[in-house]
């Protein structure tokens, strides 16, 4: 059998389709890495829908209460009067006055965006948010925080000044409607009065979809509200630094939905808690003494005006316009036992 030795042309041939497969083994890529995943998105600034019109209630009580008018002409406008003024639910308008303040403390760009800087990491956002729902007054810590703070004590003490300047009027008007016959006769069905101011103070607030709209718009940045205030330097009333909490979680993307369980806790404040509650009690004892006209415009004029400005200036920090009724949230041991002066009637001239 003869073998065949390949020529020199062969060989050639043989090398160069060699080398080729070497060099193509050489410059073939090693298998690529994974590429990471995409980065979670930073959440949006948010507020639930329920806290938004719990702010909205607040914000639509407040309005209406203090457009009261002392110019009473007979009892039914008197009536009228009452129903408007004591249709709050003491913790609903304590929840709703928190939301609304925390709306108002997303209004300082400084605070929105110093809270904002955590939101960029998931994990960080997560910390935070527990270290705020654990403290609220870990809020404080925030840049911008004395700016957002400046604008929830301007917003609670003007709402309180309304509350507590419109109560002052209506109760000189319980002298002064004195003048006339029909403010000296009885209140009809008395009971049934004390009755449904204790049923109106029960039932929840509602706001309105008009408000609520703007609210929304206030806290997603679309259309700011117009506010103006000084920066406030801590320490903080726990109305203020509640509000203050629950605007850096809707910073965090913490207050929306789905964290409502563990925001909700957030709105209940017991000193201001206390205070209204203490105002309705009042109201309350107040009614049922009561007998003329006159009379009930005092109790209007006190206790649900006045009381509740005068709960709302103090959550502000804001020092008592007038000697209180009930004792301020800064001190522990609080009265049970509400007093009531009433009007005396004003003597005939000679």
């Amino acid at each position: 059998m003869s073998i065949q030795v390949p020529g020199r042309r062969g060989l050639a041939l043989a090398a160069v389709v060699t080398a080729a497969v070497l060099a193509g083994c050489a410059q073939e890529a090693p298998p690529s890495a994974p590429a990471p995943p995409p980065a979670a998105p930073v959440p949006s600034v948010s507020l639930s829908q329920k806290l938004l019109e719990q702010a909205s209630a607040y914000r639509a009580y407040v309005d209406r209460a203090a457009q009261i008018s002392p110019a009473f002409t007979d009892g039914a406008a008197v009536a009228q009067g009452l129903r408007v003024g004591e249709s709050y639910q003491p913790d609903q308008l304590l929840r709703g006055a928190i939301a609304y303040g925390a709306v108002v403390a997303l209004q300082d760009p400084g605070f929105r965006e110093g809270v904002r800087t955590y939101a960029k990491d998931p994990d960080q956002r997560r910390q935070v948010a527990y270290e705020i729902m654990k403290d609220p007054a870990y809020t404080i810590g925030f840049s911008g925080s004395a700016g957002a703070a400046g604008l929830v004590v301007n917003a609670f003490t003007e709402d309180g000044r309304k509350l507590f300047d419109d109560g002052k009027a209506v109760k000189q008007a319980a002298y002064d409607v004195q003048h006339f016959a029909w403010s000296k006769a009885e209140v009809p069905g008395r009971d049934a009065r004390l009755a449904m101011a204790k049923q109106l103070s029960s039932m929840p607030l509602e706001g309105s979809t008009d408000i609520t709209a703007k609210l929304q718009q206030a806290v997603t940045g679309a259309e700011p509200l117009t506010l103006a205030a000084n920066s406030a330097a801590p320490p903080y009333t726990p109305l203020v630094v509640r509000s203050m909490a629950v605007a850096a979680l809707a910073a965090l993307g913490y207050a929306d939905d789905a964290s409502l369980e563990q925001v909700m806790p957030l709105t209940a404040e017991p000193h201001s808690a206390q205070c209204l509650n203490m105002s309705k009690l009042n109201l309350y004892q107040c009614l049922a003494v009561a007998k003329p006209h006159y009379e009930d415009v005092f109790c209007l004029g006190q206790h649900v005006l006045k009381d509740t400005g005068a709960c709302l200036l103090r959550g502000a920090g804001a020092a008592d316009p007038d000697p209180p009724v009930f004792d301020t949230p800064r001190i522990t041991q609080v009265s049970t036992t509400p007093t009531t002066k009433r009007p005396h009637r004003r003597k005939k001239p000679d």
